[in-house]
């Protein structure tokens, strides 16, 4: 019986992605690389048990589901898919607009969607799997200036894999929902701010958050690779995840667990203090 485990990568050509197709075949499974532009990730290609593809999960959803049955070929099947290939946009909400907003979710959404669906069928023949979503510890602190589109898109991805995970857990397939914080993976620093449509009642607000970004590498200091190790671990079942119950979120980081435990905090708050107001509104019969 063949025990390894073959994943499918997205946006493996730098950061998270390449620092688990790393971990990922020194625990000896498999791994299916995929990127925008191939050539950035021939470099991977140096061991018997990875295959690259070129993959940009913005093409439609005919040219991925064409790419991912190229995939589904080489070993037979796909055990986990991690989605991880995504775009970082900054910039002002009202400066934005909806059509810089659009951009974003076309990537982080729809695109990771397409991706999504079109390894399930496999998955679900199987009755087998592992569904794993990178999203961000952003999604839960949006208050900071120009993190809004880049947020709110990694927040819908949240909300729909939770919806997703109930669907899916009857063919026995587990969704994992990753939410990092504040490592140097530049996903999101290399991103140029969006100035297309500058309102000068911004222009603080949007030079001091312009010049946040240009600081802020220096202060991140977690550690893609032993993150990476991590959520290996999670998915496998090993190390400090050995023995553990499946957890659907995986905050990773101090900052995420902090920041997560702030807004839980602040909510639960709210709702002790004004739950005599916001409750008890039933009809009266």
């Amino acid at each position: 019986m063949d025990t390894q485990k073959v994943w499918l990568i997205t946006g493996t050509s730098s950061g998270f992605g390449e620092c688990l197709v790393k971990s990922v075949l020194a625990r000896g499974d498999r791994v299916i690389a995929t990127a925008r532009t191939l050539a950035k990730i021939q470099h991977l290609s140096q061991s018997e048990n990875i295959r690259v593809l070129e993959l940009d999960i913005i093409s439609g959803e005919a040219a991925i589901k064409s790419i991912i049955a190229k995939a589904v070929e080489f070993w037979g099947r796909i055990d986990v898919l991690v989605n991880n290939a995504g775009h970082g946009a900054k910039g002002i909400v009202e400066e934005t607009g909806s059509a810089q907003l659009r951009l974003q979710y076309e990537t982080n959404v729809f695109g990771t969607l397409d991706v999504t669906t079109a390894v399930l069928p496999y998955m679900r023949a199987r009755r087998s799997g592992t569904i794993v979503m990178i999203g961000s510890r952003t999604s839960w602190r949006a208050e900071s200036p120009s993190t809004g589109l880049y947020a709110s898109s990694k927040a819908a991805l949240r909300v729909i894999s939770e919806s997703l995970a109930a669907e899916i857990e009857q063919f026995s397939i587990r969704t994992l929902i990753v939410e990092p914080a504040a490592f140097q993976t530049n996903s999101l620093m290399n991103t140029p701010y969006y100035t297309g449509n500058m309102i000068s009642d911004y222009d603080q607000t949007r030079d001091s958050s312009a010049k946040w970004y240009e600081t802020i590498n220096a202060l991140v200091k977690g550690d893609p690779v032993k993150a990476m190790e991590v959520l290996t671990d999670v998915v496998r079942g090993e190390g400090g995840a050995a023995g553990r119950p499946w957890p659907l979120y995986l905050p990773l980081g101090d900052l995420a667990v902090s920041g997560i435990t702030e807004k839980c905090h602040r909510v639960l708050k709210v709702i002790d203090e004004w739950k005599d107001v916001t409750t008890g509104l039933n009809l009266d019969c």
